[in-house]
This record gives structure tokens, C-alpha cells and sequence, in this order.
């Protein structure tokens, strides 16, 4: 039954991308958004050399809809993004830029096992920056109505920021979605968080000062914890109640005690060390996989696994970044 659903969704979905595309044509929309950038205070030259120029791209739309996170267990998605393979990697970048990561570590109380977490999970260390141009990838995205005014918000950001000059617009290529940068900052994230550290006077997002600098000024400024645990996997007793089981990433509900949650959890022992913080109840499969158990697997979250959530909504992805931290914090 599960499955059958899940191929409905993706049924519905590209049907409904064919009907969202026939509403108007990707021209018109850029007349339209031209608009409405000059009426947010982007200059004309910036639009007419820009979006202007910008072109519609299939392919941003078929991984918008098939992302890993949509369609991968828990198992498959972590042993993908935080194995000993990747570990090595970023142990090469740590010896050759030790002295500058653990400045920056100490000096915006980030842990380094984070930064080269979210660094390696994201780009592979800088490997996989993204080809897209990515004017026309948020142009696409703006145009498509799944996630219309999140990503026209962020192609006006990005504008504005080519305006001020705090960004160069040349060959500003990166990831389908509009990401930049070895830890593939959104322009708004650009725009609030990202540093010249270096002092170069320009922000290179390319380099290890600028982006662990830009990184972990983030991390600090949203309230990263290095004292506090990520995350534990855990077995839960067959009367879980259902409404403690958080499947998705959008809000993470009931928050309780960790003293209250251990009824539920058999191996409670390793959480015996914590038991006045706050943490919830996930269970990432049940909702999404084919078949997957109601129960397993299932983990406890605590708020800097919520953190991780805001740099990527996918419980995947915050189970993947920190699993792969305690690696390195193993090995380094």
C-alpha cells in the first residue's frame, strides 16, 4: 500500500509540474519579475545582465523532485555521506589547514569536527561545488510555483548583493537549488552570515578562511552548543505513543524531558547523563520508505540536531552531519 502511495506522489507531482509550466510561458515570467526585483530595489543593468539572460532549466526541476532525502532510507542515506572514505578526505584538509580551522573553531566556539562535517557532507571538501548557473536555477525555481516565493526571495537577495558588490556575478555557477561555496550558502545566508575573513576585501566562499570562517559565524550566531549532544540512536517499547514520533523535518513536536522520554526507550542507560535537556522523538523512515517499521529506526534529537535542521531541512541530513562530527572527533 506504501509503495503504491509513493508512486501516486511522484505521479501527482510531474503531472503537476506539467500544469504549473502551461500557466504562462518562462519569458513571460521574466517580464514579470523584473518588476517586481526594481520595485525591491535591484538595478536595471544588474536584471538586464542577469535574469535577462537567464534560462529555463529541466533538469533543476527533476532533482527539486527526487531528492535523496525523498526517497533513501536512514541506513542508505548515512553510510553514503558519512563513511571512513569520507573521514580520510577530511583529514587531508585538516592537516594542511590546521592552524587556520582550529582558529576559527576557538574563536567562534564551533566545533571543528562540525565545520569539516558540513563541509564534506556538502561538497565532498570543495570537490563538488555545483556546475549549475545559478541565476538560472533560482530563476527556474522562482518560476516554478512548488516553492515560488522562497526562491524568488533568494534570487532578489542574490541581486541585490551583485548591486553592493559584496558578490562578483561572474561565473557564479553552484548546486541545482542556488547554493554557493564549499558549504553551499544560500544567498540570504550570504547576505546575513558570510565573512571576509581573510580581509581581502571580497568574500570568497571558494576558500578555506572565508567559508569555515562564514560557516561557523553561523553555527555560532543560530546557538550551536559544543556541550551538548547531537543525537542517539535508540530502541523504543511497542507503546511509544504515535504522537511522539516525529517523521518530519518541518517542526519537531512534543519536546520533553529526557527524564520523562526514557519510558519509552529499552537502552535508556545511555542517556543517563542528560536527564534535564529537551529532546524529541524521531523516527525518519516510517513516513517515506516502502514498508519501512513504525518504530526503527529511531533516534532522540536534541536542540543542535533542531540547528542543523534550519542549514537543511531533511532529518536525513542532520543524522548524516553529526554522525559523521563524531567520526572525526574520533579521529582527529
Amino acid at each position: 500500500m506504501k509503495k503504491i502511495k509513493l508512486y501516486i506522489f511522484f505521479l501527482f507531482i510531474i503531472i503537476n509540474f506539467e500544469t504549473q509550466a502551461d500557466d504562462f510561458t518562462f519569458d513571460e515570467w521574466k517580464k514579470k519579475f523584473k518588476l517586481i526585483a526594481l520595485e525591491r530595489g535591484v538595478s536595471l543593468n544588474t536584471i538586464e545582465n542577469t535574469v535577462a539572460k537567464s534560462i529555463f532549466l529541466k533538469d533543476v526541476i527533476k532533482y527539486d523532485r527526487f531528492q535523496p532525502e525523498f526517497y533513501e532510507d536512514t541506513k542508505t542515506y548515512i553510510s553514503k555521506r558519512a563513511n571512513n572514505k569520507k573521514v580520510k578526505s577530511g583529514l587531508k584538509i585538516y592537516k594542511i589547514n590546521k592552524r587556520t580551522i582550529d582558529k576559527i573553531s576557538k574563536e567562534f566556539s564551533v566545533d571543528k569536527n562540525l565545520l569539516l562535517s558540513l563541509m564534506g557532507i556538502e561538497t565532498n571538501f570543495g570537490n563538488y561545488l555545483g556546475k549549475m548557473d545559478i541565476i538560472s536555477s533560482l530563476a527556474t525555481l522562482s518560476y516554478d510555483k512548488r516553492r515560488s516565493e522562497f526562491f524568488t526571495s533568494e534570487l532578489i537577495t542574490l541581486l541585490i548583493l551583485f548591486d553592493k558588490g559584496i558578490i562578483n556575478p561572474d561565473n557564479y555557477l553552484g548546486s541545482w537549488a542556488g547554493a554557493f561555496g564549499n558549504f553551499q550558502f544560500m544567498p540570504s545566508t550570504i547576505k546575513n552570515y558570510a565573512m571576509d575573513y581573510n580581509k581581502d576585501e571580497k568574500i570568497n566562499l571558494k576558500n578555506i578562511e572565508d567559508s569555515f570562517a562564514s560557516a561557523a559565524n553561523y553555527l555560532n550566531k543560530i546557538g550551536w552548543d559544543n556541550n551538548t549532544p547531537c543525537f542517539f540512536k535508540v530502541e523504543l517499547i511497542n507503546e511509544t505513543p504515535s504522537k511522539y514520533l516525529n517523521t518530519s523535518a518541518k517542526q519537531i513536536k512534543h519536546k520533553h524531558k529526557i527524564s520523562y522520554l526514557k519510558k519509552y526507550i529499552k537502552n535508556s542507560e545511555i542517556l543517563n547523563n542528560f536527564d534535564n535537556l529537551n529532546a524529541a522523538l524521531v523516527t525518519p523512515d516510517y513516513d517515506i520508505i516502502p514498508d519501512a517499521k513504525k518504530l526503527t529506526p529511531a533516534y532522540v534529537v536534541f536542540d543542535n540536531y533542531e540547528l542543523i535542521l534550519k542549514w537543511n531541512r531533511s532529518l536525513r541530513f542532520a543524522l548524516a552531519v553529526c554522525t559523521l562530527k563524531s567520526k572525526f572527533k574520533n579521529a582527529i
